[in-house]
């Protein structure tokens, strides 16, 4: 079905701009970039995947079911999209707040033409109808010069504002603290959306912006006719490989300081911080849970609990699970079956997932949803969309969530600061472009 050819190659950020220069001839471009960050569970150190042969896009109506179908009738790679929404597929919930980004729920493509980087060399496969233009693809795109966008200053044209207001943020986190307090829920992930309206964006100077301030391991680039994700991601939400299953959730948060022995203690204090050890145990704990439901008996354990990963702008506790499947059990059913990320909303999941739905000004869409790919195998590799921009370029829409889990010790004052904290890479991002 596909003609494989590799070609030796230095993987430097030069070749990484000149792949997305030429990606933006097509209506569907997926760039998925590790940025050479070092983790026990990475099978590429970048994917680039263009030009639909043929693609899903549906609502939340029946969408596992219909992704299996269209993943069985294609037995090829697939690149693209779960929106947080699709929760109301899952279980008996709806979404009914303030949507100013209007993604498909969910959406997916098998792409014509597929790169598969490693540090030295690039794996290409084409769809048999396009692979006379290979090489000639390879060499264009070593020979491109960057494009210069003469539209209009970026940052003069983005004024950001705030959803929610600071007062009712802080109203609403108290809510959430009294739903804990009656034992509706021990931990919720609570979030709120920074927007901008009237933008026009350059897409590709906004991705190389956020991703050199951040460094991210599941860095993605994502544009899908007029929907565009630039996603400064840290966290994994689930892989497949063969029988072997992981997850990694993060929940616990610190800031970066300059000073290198600043930095030393504060990964010291969150390491032992109470309050972030549980947010993240509670969520481990949930997600051996979802993994328990489709795993073979006694194969769910932790890997590694609340260790502490450094990016560039903040510290950040993260656990792994892993479970082994059946070979033959539908990896459909797998996101399904685990589907939203406890991360993302918090426990117990549906109960947490109510009270989200009815605090949260916004409808979250692609923010907490999850961007990856499927192999012809049914192997797969999903990140979480958080510390990530999302843009209608039609709409003229731009957007980004920041959140953070609410537990019983929750300070709303800190809880605020750490939404800031997080808020900062996009909001430069978008700012100070050009």
């Amino acid at each position: 079905m596909r003609t494989h050819r590799k070609f030796s190659i230095s993987f430097t950020e030069a070749l990484k701009k000149k792949l997305l220069g030429w990606a933006q001839q097509f209506g569907e471009v997926i760039w998925l970039d590790s940025n050479q960050y070092q983790q026990n569970h990475s099978s590429f150190q970048a994917i680039l995947a263009v030009d639909a042969f043929t693609a899903i896009k549906t609502d939340s109506y029946e969408a596992f079911k219909k992704l299996e179908e269209y993943q069985n009738t294609t037995k090829d790679w697939l690149f693209g999209y779960l929106t947080y929404d699709l929760k109301n597929d899952v279980e008996r919930l709806k979404s009914q707040n303030f949507d100013g980004l209007h993604f498909p729920e969910l959406y997916f493509f098998q792409p014509k033409k597929l790169f598969l980087f490693s540090d030295t060399e690039v794996e290409i496969q084409y769809l048999h109808m396009v692979d006379d233009v290979m090489e000639s693809d390879w060499q264009e795109i070593l020979n491109f010069r960057e494009l210069h966008d003469n539209s209009t200053t970026q940052g003069s044209n983005i004024k950001i504002r705030l959803r929610t207001s600071k007062d009712s943020y802080f109203e609403k986190v108290h809510k959430m603290l009294e739903h804990i307090e009656r034992g509706d829920i021990y931990e919720a992930n609570f979030c709120q959306e920074f927007f901008s309206e009237n933008v026009h964006l350059n897409p590709i100077k906004t991705f190389f912006h956020l991703n050199d301030i951040s460094r991210p391991p599941f860095a993605t680039f994502l544009k899908l006719q007029q929907w565009y994700a630039f996603s400064a991601s840290p966290e994994r939400y689930i892989k497949r490989v063969g029988k072997h299953v992981i997850s990694q959730p993060i929940k616990g948060t610190a800031k970066r300081h300059t000073n290198k022995e600043d930095d030393r203690k504060m990964i010291e204090a969150l390491r032992k911080n109470p309050k972030e050890r549980s947010e993240n145990i509670m969520i481990t704990d949930l997600v051996r849970n979802d993994l328990s439901r489709f795993a073979i008996k006694g194969s769910v354990e932790v890997e590694e609990l609340c260790k502490v990963y450094t990016f560039e702008q903040v510290h950040q506790l993260i656990s792994t699970i892993r479970c082994e499947v059946e070979e033959n059990f539908s990896s459909v059913e797998i996101l399904k079956n685990t589907f939203p990320m406890g991360s993302m909303t918090g426990a117990p999941k549906v109960s947490a997932m109510k009270i989200i739905e009815e605090l949260e000004d916004t409808k979250r869409g692609l923010y907490s949803g999850a961007v990856g790919y499927f192999t012809p195998y049914g192997d797969f590799d999903f990140n979480v969309i958080i510390r990530s921009i999302l843009y209608n370029k039609e709409d003229q829409y731009v957007s980004f969530s920041v959140g953070g889990a609410i537990t019983a010790n929750s300070i709303p004052e800190d809880e605020y600061e750490e939404c800031l904290l997080k808020a900062k890479a996009m909001r430069e991002a978008l700012e100070q472009t050009h």
